[in-house]
């Protein structure tokens, strides 16, 4: 795809001081830009690199006023990162621009979707599927029997949504993501060994949710696994059966969740943690990156550390921690001066 310095300034209202009419048809960074790129600079400390960017358009703030000759065609906008930021979501929309149902695929006579749909080649929808308008369904895509999913929803290269689940508005499930496989439910019996427990339940993502590649969200043994409203969910991340996450909450990439917890809106959960089962974390919790939860958390708490302690104290502790050997060597010292006295 192409685009003139025109279109783009017509997109982002802003001026052009240049060639109108150049072409662009990738993006780059300003340091790294090359004929045929677009490009953007907000940041002063990048200003040097605008004198000598092979970049064909460069997006800057209206008040930018270059001191030496530049090449560059230069749309002046109000805000360069933001009007950037906004021409990457164009971008995005465009190049996911698809329609139509590609062959070979499947798709139950019992199932129905709306209008501006995509389903790519190789895709399976089965029985009682509900899929509303605008939604891109990429090839290599399962979807089991009485899934619905809501307007505007992408579903990416070979994810996975079990039966029986529901995905809202808005929503964003990415390549190799698995809505719905069995919770780890498992009991012993007299004789030790483990007997699956049925998981009759389902899972609920809410609108304007997004999982990222590689998470696995696992259905309820009973009622619902739900990950409420504006929850942003990075790769490879676990959340086991009868999980609830608050609104708007985000966490990091291979975080892990067991069954039952219901965690808090407006929370921050940092990469690699860990929470145990059947605990309730509070609204507008901050988890460090690497920390392990077993307990319950309150409102607002701030955490690190595995047992996570309260950030400020987790802090003071350390420095205890790395003094630790100088300690032990004074404490030993002094125990010898008094053996020998």
């Amino acid at each position: 795809m192409k685009f003139t310095a025109q279109q783009i300034a017509d997109i982002l209202e802003g001026d052009i001081v240049g060639d109108a009419n150049v072409k662009v048809s990738k993006l780059a960074k300003i340091e790294e830009g090359v004929e045929g790129a677009l490009t953007f600079l907000a940041n002063p400390k990048y200003t040097s690199y605008i004198y000598s960017t092979k970049a064909s358009i460069t997006i800057v703030n209206k008040t930018f006023e270059p001191e030496d000759k530049i090449s560059t065609t230069l749309i002046k906008v109000e805000d360069a990162y933001k009007s950037f930021s906004k021409l990457l979501e164009y971008y995005n929309q465009v190049k996911l621009n698809k329609f139509g149902v590609e062959q070979p695929s499947f798709i139950a006579e019992s199932s129905s979707y709306g209008e501006n749909i995509y389903i790519g080649a190789f895709s399976y929808i089965g029985e009682n599927v509900t899929i509303g308008e605008n939604v891109k369904i990429f090839p290599n895509t399962y979807i089991g029997d009485n899934v619905k999913i809501g307007d505007n929803s992408l579903v990416f290269a070979g994810a996975k949504i079990y039966s029986e689940c529901i995905v809202g508005n808005n929503c964003v499930i990415n390549s190799g993501a698995i809505i719905g496989a069995d919770g780890f439910g498992f009991a012993p019996n007299e004789k030790g060994e483990y007997q699956k427990v049925p998981q009759t339940g389902n899972v609920i993502l809410e609108d304007f949710v997004d999982i990222g590649a590689a998470t696995t969200i696992d259905r309820a043994t009973l009622g619902s696994t739900i990950i409420r409203r504006g929850v942003k969910l990075d790769n490879q991340i676990q959340i086991a059966h009868n999980v609830e996450i608050g609104k708007n909450t985000v966490i990091a990439a291979q975080t892990g969740i067991a069954g039952s917890t219901k965690i808090g809106k407006n929370c921050q959960i940092g990469g690699q943690v860990g929470i145990v089962g059947h605990i309730t974390i509070g609204d507008n919790v901050k988890i460090q990156a690497q920390s392990g939860i077993g307990r319950h958390v309150k409102d607002n708490e701030v955490l690190q550390g595995s047992p996570a302690l309260a950030y400020g104290d987790y802090n003071k502790s350390y420095v205890h921690f790395k003094n630790l050997p100088k300690i032990i060597k004074k404490f030993n010292d002094i125990e010898k001066s008094y053996g020998n006295s």
